[in-house]
């Protein structure tokens, strides 16, 4: 049984999406805004997972968070499939859907959550045992999924500024991790 705190933790991370799904009760629910809210959400929790490593390596005192750092990338993966059901229901149907699968802003979402699904599937102990150093190779598939994510959010939601608002942090800190690894160490006499 979890404890108490990642109990809390674990419901901070779907409370947008629940909150998001309750407005469905209303008649007048606009699901074009659902699915845009809902894809922002789950792009902002993409982003925090990746960026868990680097935040820690720069700020040890947030080491608590790489507890927690499976539980937002399955949130983030939740999230997008929340928002692949509200961009369902906002089509209308198969067909129209099958329709624009070839545009850009549209594979990329498709592509970003195929690469998720491997990651969500194997975010487990058991898989960790028995896929070794492979689980960690794998896990990896989340950056260009994340590349994936921002494409999209740029070309379908003519989202650029928040595109930016997310990689730039995500991209300095990766390259500070890359830094870090590179310089020298002191080696005691």
């Amino acid at each position: 049984m979890p404890s108490r705190p990642a109990l809390l933790f674990w419901l901070m991370l779907v409370l947008p999406s629940l909150l998001l799904i309750g407005q469905l009760r209303h008649p007048d629910a606009d699901l074009d805004h659902l699915t845009a809210e809902s894809g922002e959400w789950a792009a902002r929790l993409l982003v925090a997972a990746l960026l868990v490593t680097p935040l820690v390596r720069l700020i040890p005192r947030l080491g608590w968070l790489r507890r927690h750092r499976r539980a937002i990338g399955l949130a983030a993966f939740g999230t997008s499939v929340v928002h692949l059901g509200f961009y369902l229901a906002a089509m209308g149907g198969v067909d129209v859907v099958l329709d624009e699968i070839s545009a850009p802003g549209i594979w990329t979402g498709w592509g970003a959550l195929l690469l998720l699904l491997p990651l969500a599937l194997t975010s487990n102990d058991v898989s960790m045992r028995r896929l070794g150093r492979g689980w960690q190779r794998l896990q990896r598939l989340a950056y260009p999924a994340a590349l994936l994510t921002l494409a999209h959010m740029v070309l379908v939601h003519d989202g650029l500024r928040q595109a930016l608002f997310l990689g730039v942090p995500l991209l300095i800190l990766q390259l500070t991790r890359f830094h870090s690894r590179s310089k020298p160490r002191k080696v005691s006499a």
